[in-house]
């Protein structure tokens, strides 16, 4: 309609589609393939884990009273379900404890999302090559972190949750690599699922219904895709339309050309990095820097008297607000609560985010002393350093000491290691698997790209275990 604004970059959807349908394995880089049987380690931890947990439990005791038939299997649950349905406990549960992968720039933990998405599907299709399976995931990283980048801190500053709105297209991706769509039908899918994108960012502050976005994403993935197999269709110009496409509606910044630059030569899934705290990346940096401060000057609790944090606008937005022991949703989106327990516990991950300890009167007292603000200098830096962090102490007696970080620890630019996430996993699920399990994951993950037959990676992932309460 002549009325209706221009599109945004003619064009994007058909290019992205026909992309994602000719990938290759051969195709993608030694390094890419490396990150992603990383993420695939890292996600199935997530999974493992949030399996136990008590909002993973109703999105599950919901999907088995339905009663689907049994193609695919529950992370830990010992049943098989639909694929939809396994991909909305799997992926519920891979973010879970806000400990899974994430790409920087899209904000997207698209591990939690592809990985339940390739492991249903290839259950169902009797699929047993880990290169099928690598190549999947691959293609949903790189189209939905590109739709992601597209968005902008647009999308967020909007409200907007990534993980349910961007994600949706990790999953589309993902499935229809998976079924194997020609460029005509995925381009349907992405454009079905553009219409399912959602997710809003209030739900951090004290609501399960943010784990669910996850799995919303990836069941709506699915759909997408096996709708589109059956030639049902969906906007052809969903990402880029000027009027009611994703990126005009979903952002009031959108970049439309980082959906398609470089496309096939600068591979945003290698970009993506781990989380060494169980909280959101966004404080990672300020963390690290209070705990090598306490570290560096053999300081506890007792001896600061004051902290100043300075950090991004976006940090500040998003985990800088008054802090009321809501729950373990709004626990591990606060910027107050991970200083403290870093404070207290010099680490912040699965048991410094117990509920016994979200109200505890030590960690309150502490959060009086803590001031956030966003640092003018940090802000001038960009998006680039929406994670950077600078803290100052200010003791009892009246020292002060000062530490700065400009790129989280876990990011592509202070990476973890390969073996540092080997290190994550072990503990991640030493509460889920045997150290028999634990060992062979680990060593069935390493040789994926080798592999022939995932059936018994399969078993280890489906397998019942005890639900934690």
């Amino acid at each position: 309609m002549e009325n209706h604004p221009a599109s945004l970059l003619p064009g994007a959807t058909q290019a992205l589609a026909e992309f994602a349908t000719s990938i290759q394995y051969a195709d993608i880089p030694a390094e890419v393939i490396q990150r992603m049987k990383t993420s695939f380690l890292d996600s199935v931890g997530c999974c493992l884990f949030g399996a136990t947990l008590p909002w993973t439990h109703y999105v599950q005791a919901m999907i088995e009273e339905e009663g689907a038939r049994g193609v695919a299997s529950i992370f830990g649950g010992g049943v098989k379900t639909s694929v939809a349905g396994a991909v909305l406990v799997n992926a519920t549960a891979g973010h879970a404890f806000e400990l899974d992968d994430i790409h920087k720039e899209s904000i997207v933990h698209a591990g939690s999302i592809a990985t339940p998405v390739v492991v249903a599907l290839a259950e169902q299709m009797g699929c047993r090559s880990g290169q099928t399976l690598l190549t999947a995931m691959t293609t949903g990283y790189e189209i939905g972190t590109r739709v992601g980048n597209a968005a902008t801190m647009g999308l967020f500053f909007r409200g907007f949750h990534p993980q349910g709105a961007s994600g949706v297209f990790v999953a589309a991706a993902s499935a229809g690599k998976m079924l194997e769509l020609n460029a005509a039908r995925m381009q349907h899918a992405l454009g079905i699922v553009g219409s399912q994108a959602g997710g809003l960012m209030a739900a951090q502050e004290g609501a399960m219904v943010k784990r669910f976005h996850s799995g919303r994403a990836a069941q709506s993935g699915v759909y997408s895709a096996f709708l589109a197999k059956r030639d049902f269709t969906g906007i052809t110009d969903v990402l880029e339309a000027g009027y009611g496409g994703y990126l005009s509606s979903y952002s009031n910044t959108p970049n439309a050309k980082r959906l398609t630059e470089d496309l096939g030569q600068v591979w945003e899934t290698a970009k993506v990095g781990y989380k060494p705290h169980a909280c959101v990346t966004s404080i990672h940096s300020a963390l690290d820097a209070f705990a090598h401060l306490l570290r560096e000057h053999h300081l506890t609790p007792d001896d600061v008297s004051a902290v100043d944090i300075g950090m991004s606008p976006m940090t500040y937005t998003h985990c800088a607000w008054e802090y009321k022991a809501q729950g373990v949703t709004a626990a591990q989106m606060n910027l107050y609560y991970g200083i403290a327990v870093i404070g207290f516990d010099g680490k912040a991950f699965v048991a410094q985010y117990a509920e016994d300890r979200l109200a505890d009167p030590k960690i309150m007292d502490f959060i009086k002393r803590i001031h956030a603000r966003i640092d003018p200098e940090i802000e001038a830096m960009g998006p680039a350093y929406r994670h950077a962090a600078r803290v100052a102490i200010t003791t009892r007696d009246g020292r002060q000491f000062k530490h700065e970080i400009l790129n989280r620890r876990g990011s592509p630019e202070n990476p973890l290691s390969h073996d540092d996430v080997v290190y994550k996993f072990r503990n991640v699920v030493e509460s889920c698997l045997s150290k028999r399990d634990i060992d062979r994951v680990i060593a069935l993950t390493e040789r994926l790209d080798k592999t022939e037959d995932t059936r018994e990676l399969f078993g280890l992932l489906a397998a019942a275990r005890p639900q934690a309460s």
